[in-house]
């Protein structure tokens, strides 16, 4: 797996050819309007909090005579359209903070269960960023994931494993996945690399029960699923193709995520100590890329030059009660000019964009909560390439569910700072 720093830096060949949208935009932002804006759309948001019904279909997995009835995915609201799939079920010492502390407490050395000696396959565990999800279970109802931990740097490859605490199990998600170059958005290339590397830690750490280590369950999810871009696959080095299972050579079809549909409960009868700190991680990713318009789009050749820095900050504490407490917070000003993606060609004035991202998470002995805000805002509004996108996502045991997305396109109304 060499130049794994490299990867990807072919993907899209469309943003080879930006010269022609050179534009800039030097105005300042109006803060103080742009974050009165959020403020009053998460006001407005918080006022909708509603029950949401369980999703379907319901499975249930045992270790003895403890049940689990829970939905095999994870999600981006309460809908019920799966996101991933939960690959991992932890029971006994089951609680996320006691996964956390057990994976950081191992070294990066996997070569014994043939992982190669390089990263992300050699890289110790730290805590995430990573978008929100839900699951469900029915003992808890909805729940957010509070704990995400990552082996491997935001990009261009990591391990990332978002977990989800029902009752006294908790469920995952882990994932393979590549950073798509010059933008903030993930690609997942594989569910059961990234299982497999969180069952040999599991092994490694030395805390599975020693007469029932794991169990794998029925078939609970589809398989495969989800696919990768056929763009973004034949960008792939050969190596890592190879080792997520994929075809060797270049394809003209998106490739299925393999996954055989099981899961597997690590019964887990031993814990490290919790260390009680706080990690900050701060990084800057430059946008410069050709991408589908996210928002307000005309149709499937709706493309956008995006060009800017969008600043990152990520805190997490587990403080001296245990509590674990996670915020993260993004914000940038971005040119965004529409072009035509076959030649890269501008088709429209280069506009501005705000962006907003906030996450945060609690996760205590008694409840968990967790939350997201995505904004993002097109500006002048007189222009017909212009918009507002807004969505926020509330998961709180103690019974608030939010999931709303408002968007305003150029036939409606929007405020203007």
């Amino acid at each position: 797996m060499k130049n794994l720093a490299t990867l990807l830096l072919g993907l899209f060949v469309v943003s080879a050819l930006i010269a022609g949208c050179s534009n800039v935009i030097d105005s300042e932002p109006a803060v103080d309007s742009i974050e009165g804006e959020i403020s009053q759309l998460e006001a407005a948001a918080n006022r909708l909090s509603s029950y949401s019904p369980p999703p379907a279909p319901l499975v249930t997995v045992s270790v003895g005579e403890d049940n689990l009835n829970f939905w095999p995915y994870t999600g981006e609201n309460y809908s019920g359209t799966p996101q991933d799939p939960i690959n991992l079920i932890f029971y006994g010492e089951a609680d996320p903070r006691d996964i956390r502390a057990a994976l950081f407490s191992l070294d990066g050395d996997r070569t014994a269960a043939g992982f190669p000696a390089e990263s992300p396959f050699n890289d110790t565990w730290q805590d995430a960023i990573g978008g929100i999800q839900v699951s469900y279970g029915d003992e808890d109802g909805w729940t957010g994931g509070s704990v995400q931990l990552t082996c491997g740097e935001y990009g261009p490859v990591r391990f990332h494993l978002r977990m989800f605490r029902l009752g006294q199990w908790t469920v995952a998600n882990a994932h393979f996945e590549i950073l798509i170059p010059g933008t903030t958005d993930h690609q997942v290339i594989s569910w059961e690399l990234a299982e497999q590397l969180v069952v040999c830690d599991f092994i490694r750490s030395g805390l599975l029960h020693p007469d029932i280590p794991m169990i794998p369950t029925d078939q609970i999810n589809e398989a495969p699923f989800r696919t990768i871009p056929a763009i973004i696959y034949n960008e792939l080095p050969v190596e890592l193709r190879v080792a997520i299972g994929g075809p060797a050579g270049d394809v003209t079809e998106d490739v299925p995520i393999g996954t055989d549909g099981h899961a597997l409960i690590l019964n887990i009868s031993g814990k490290v100590p919790r260390t009680f700190e706080t990690r900050q991680n701060s990084l800057v990713i430059e946008y410069d890329q050709i991408v589908p318009k996210p928002f307000c789009s005309s149709g499937p050749y709706d493309y956008v030059y995006v060009k800017g820095p969008v600043y990152m900050e990520h805190i997490v504490t587990l403080d001296r009660h245990g509590d674990y407490h996670m915020m993260f917070k993004a914000s940038g000003q971005l040119n965004v000019t529409p072009v035509n993606p076959m030649t890269g060609e501008p088709t429209g004035e280069t506009l501005l964009a705000h962006v907003r991202e906030n996450y945060a998470s609690r996760l205590t002995d008694r409840n968990s909560f967790a939350m997201s805000m995505l904004f993002q805002k097109i500006i002048p509004a007189s222009d017909p390439n212009a918009g507002r996108l807004f969505k926020f996502l509330l998961a709180n045991s103690k019974g608030a569910n939010v999931a709303w997305d408002d968007i305003k396109c150029p036939n409606t109304e929007f405020a203007e700072e």
